[in-house]
């Protein structure tokens, strides 16, 4: 007697690999081919235009040019897997996403509720900046906390935040850094943070569709911004157009001995990056 035993997605520890490996036959077949930068973008192109499915676990966005063939993939995709269709993009893993004549709005403000609903804060004060000017944190700032698991989850929360919203990258990069000894001068910067997302809570990527092609980079770095080891901080962002698609704040892997040099190293960050 044979059994044969049904498990979820995540039941098994292979099961992951093998339902991607099946997804991946199926739009392979239609025509699909992986993306060099990621493994979970696919891209068809025909004269009509360019078509790109994204897969996330069993979650997907399916868009592009030639709308026949969005029709063709969803229906082949529905041969083969039980699925739903939600209809346009508005919501995907907790970013928001509203479309107007003029372009596209991406934000995460119902994630950022969620966020301050789970910090429970005592107040409802407002700052104008994530975090205090000039101020440089240390590891030794402060008592240890007696249980960081509440530091974790939130500055874990303000990783993924980052993503639409560039202007918490660096509080973000340098509260990052104290997840393994978090203090209460740490943590108090970091409510700071949660206090400028709750007065800000409505900003928004705007993507244009009136938007250049041309691309604009700019770089910069503090040098000599982490007072343990001397290290400097690199930070850039790129435009396409008016639209802003790339930024980052990165602690540089070497001691530079002069800002110049630390600019050249941001210079250096940005190309090997962008390219």
């Amino acid at each position: 007697m044979v059994c044969r035993l049904r498990r979820s997605l995540y039941g098994l520890k292979q099961a992951p690999r093998a339902w991607f490996e099946r997804f991946a036959s199926v739009v392979t077949a239609a025509g699909f081919s992986p993306s060099a930068h990621d493994l979970a973008l696919f891209v068809h192109t025909s004269p009509r235009g360019r078509t790109l499915p994204l897969l996330y676990v069993d979650d997907m966005i399916i868009t592009g040019d030639d709308s026949e063939y969005i029709a063709f993939v969803k229906a082949r995709l529905r041969d083969q897997f039980l699925m739903t269709d939600l209809g346009p993009l508005r919501y995907f893993l907790g970013i928001e996403v509203s479309s107007t004549s003029d372009g596209f709005y991406i934000s995460q403000e119902k994630y950022i509720q969620d966020l301050l609903a789970r910090a429970a804060l005592g107040d409802e004060r407002t700052v104008e900046t994530p975090m205090e000017l000039n101020f440089k944190l240390q590891p030794t700032n402060g008592d240890p906390l007696p249980d960081p698991t509440r530091y974790h989850h939130l500055v874990g929360s303000l990783v993924y935040l980052a993503v639409t919203r560039p202007d918490i990258s660096y509080p973000v990069h340098i509260l990052s850094q104290f997840v393994s000894a978090p203090t209460t001068v740490h943590y108090s910067h970091l409510l700071c943070v949660l206090c400028y997302l709750r007065g800000t809570i409505t900003r928004r990527l705007f993507f244009p569709c009136s938007s250049s092609l041309q691309l604009q980079c700019y770089s910069d770095a503090a040098w000599a911004s982490d007072p343990s080891d001397r290290r400097s901080l690199s930070a850039y962002c790129v435009f396409l157009g008016g639209s802003l698609i790339a930024w980052k704040t990165k602690k540089q892997t070497v001691v530079s001995r002069s800002s110049v040099e630390a600019e050249l190293r941001a210079m250096a960050l940005l190309t090997t990056e962008v390219t």
